[in-house]
Order: C-alpha cells, then structure tokens, then sequence
C-alpha cells in the first residue's frame, strides 16, 4: 500500500505565481491576444516581487501559456496552444539559486584564499583570457564561467563545497534557466562578468579573504540583477 504513495512536490513560488495568472487566464480575465497588464501593474495586483514575477512569465512562456515579445508586451496565446494543467516545475527560482551561491561562494573563496597556489592562479588566468577572446568574438564563454568559478572552489580543499558549487552552477541547464540565460545573455553582460571575475581574482592573487569574500558576492549578485532582473 506504502508503495503506492506518491509523495507531494512543494510547489515553487514561481509556479505558484504562475498557476495565478493562468487562472485569471482561464476565467477569461485575460482573453486570448491580449496583452497583459504591464509588469510593476500585475507585480502589485498579484502581491509579489518583479523577479519573482518574471520567472512566472518565463515559465508560462516555456509551457506555452503566453509569448513574451520583446519591447511589446507579454501576449495571452490562443486556448489550443495552452496546457489546463497546473505549471510544472521547471527548475530551482533563479532568484533563489544566485541567492544561495553568493551566501555559499562567499565563504568559499574565502577559504580558497588560505590555500591559494600559483598553479591556481595560473589556471584562473588562463581562463579569464580564454574567456576574454570568447567575449570578443561573440562566443558564449559559459564553459570558462564555470571553470572559473569550480577552480576556486578547489583551492578551498573541501571536495563537499566543491561539489555544491558544482551543481548549483549546473542548475543553469534548467529549463527557466536556460531560458533567462536565452534572453538576457549577450556580450555586454558576459563583458560585466569578467570584469567582476578579474576583481575576484586580484583578491584572491592579494590573499585577502575579506576583498574576495566581497569581490564575489558583488559579482553574484549583480549577476543575479542581469539574469533575472533582466
């Protein structure tokens, strides 16, 4: 009988959100095409926060519901095109996932630069200048971002936070994720995030645990404002 039981998924604020607007949706509130009220207008009828909005928006984007078109407006689709079921988790909050690696990152680096080496810095080096030409060219640069950010996590000696970094880096691969990173990566942004890693990485090559410790919470959460902020 125990086998049977499925156990409950907590429902993400974004989803909640989200099964909000497709009610209202549904009750013909918001008849399809039209578009809906501007973003700080539905933010403050519906009680929430903008981000946390977005990521709602994004995931109905993902599932159908409505098109975000850029510079317009968020456009209600046609009934055909939109799932009656309840919004489905798509991934951690990007609000809540950059959150939490600044509060753990933070520490890491930290203690990344007790136990930083040349050969570390060297590593790091040769991925800001792999990332920079990337930028140049036009390239994503996503790949030298996450070594960046998982060397440093190995100079801190805990493979436990290693492995934290690690995952919560490749939340990026979910689909709200993946979608944000779509819409609002491009080579200004990714030109912010190397400057930002360049000022983590003269912390960490001074040994000043308290410069890194702010070098990457201010680079985490202005990514944050980027990714999600929009």
């Amino acid at each position: 009988m125990s086998s049977q039981i499925r156990q409950v998924e907590p429902r993400r604020l974004y989803q909640q959100i989200a099964d909000q607007i497709r009610a209202l949706i549904q009750s013909g509130q918001f008849p399809p095409s039209t578009r809906l009220p501007a973003e700080r207008e539905l933010a403050q009828q519906l009680g929430v926060s903008r981000p946390s909005l977005r990521e709602a928006l994004i995931a109905l984007e993902i599932d159908g519901s409505v098109e975000i078109r850029s510079g317009s407006g968020v456009y209600v689709c046609a009934p055909e095109e939109r799932p009656a079921n309840m919004t489905r988790s798509m991934g951690e909050s990007p609000t809540e996932l950059m959150q939490a690696r600044a509060a753990i990152e933070g520490t890491v680096v930290a203690l990344a630069c007790a136990r930083v080496t040349e050969e570390g810095l060297a590593s790091l080096r040769e991925t800001l200048t792999i990332m920079r030409s990337k930028i140049a060219k036009g390239r994503d640069p996503l790949e030298q971002d996450r070594k960046f950010h998982l060397t440093i996590a190995s100079l801190s000696g805990n493979s436990v936070l290693m492995r934290i970094v690690r995952d919560l880096f490749d939340e990026r691969h979910s689909p709200i994720s993946a979608q944000l990173s779509v819409r609002f990566d491009n080579k200004e942004t990714w030109t912010c995030a190397l400057r930002e890693h360049e000022a983590i990485y003269a912390a960490l090559e001074t040994s000043d645990p308290l410069l890194a410790q702010a070098a990457m919470r201010t680079h985490l959460h202005a990514s944050m404002e980027r990714w999600v902020g929009g």
